[in-house]
């Protein structure tokens, strides 16, 4: 169930980037034709700042979930079982800790931008909508972080890989 949430959550994040990259194209083409009349897309960096961020906080927790992230496999590969069972440990303990500070993070600056209804240059778009999407996305993405750390330490079991190596559909 947790890896399902966090493949789909990831599979948001891509259409986000699809989204931003059309964007980024009518915009760029309109900014091309402007001496025909055309131009681009107000507000096109306030709105792939936004998403990006979005896009960001919907795959990180997939990544960590299958171990995405860049490792040094010289050194931890020429590591006893226990060595890397503990290295493992700490860093899911890190980055448990580490995603539930950005969480609560984004939490409250998404409640000093609603108090303070700080919005963005060109659309005059309210912050806080741009934050509290990231923050709930991040906030969902503690429980991946958390569910990686109770796999590495043995007390929950990942679901068994597909025949691809990701666990997407389980």
């Amino acid at each position: 169930m947790v890896y399902r949430l966090f493949y789909a959550q990831a599979m948001l994040g891509g259409l986000m980037l699809v989204f931003l990259a059309l964007l980024s194209g009518v915009s760029i083409t309109g900014r091309a034709l402007s001496p025909w009349g055309l131009g681009p897309v107000p507000g096109d960096f306030e709105l792939v700042e936004a998403g990006t961020a979005l896009a960001v906080f919907c795959f990180l927790p997939w990544c960590h979930l299958e171990r995405g992230h860049a490792t040094v496999d010289l050194f931890f590969k020429s590591m006893g079982a226990a060595a890397q069972r503990a290295v493992l440990v700490v860093s899911d303990l890190a980055m448990a800790l580490v995603w539930l500070l950005l969480s609560w993070r984004l939490v409250l600056a998404t409640g000093d931008f609603y108090d303070n209804g700080e919005v963005t240059f060109i659309l005059q778009m309210p912050l806080w909508l741009a934050t509290g999407a990231s923050a709930v996305a991040a906030t969902l993405g503690c429980l991946g972080y958390l569910w990686k750390l109770l796999e590495t330490l043995g007390l929950v079991q990942a679901p068994p890989p597909l025949a691809n190596g990701h666990n997407k559909g389980h």
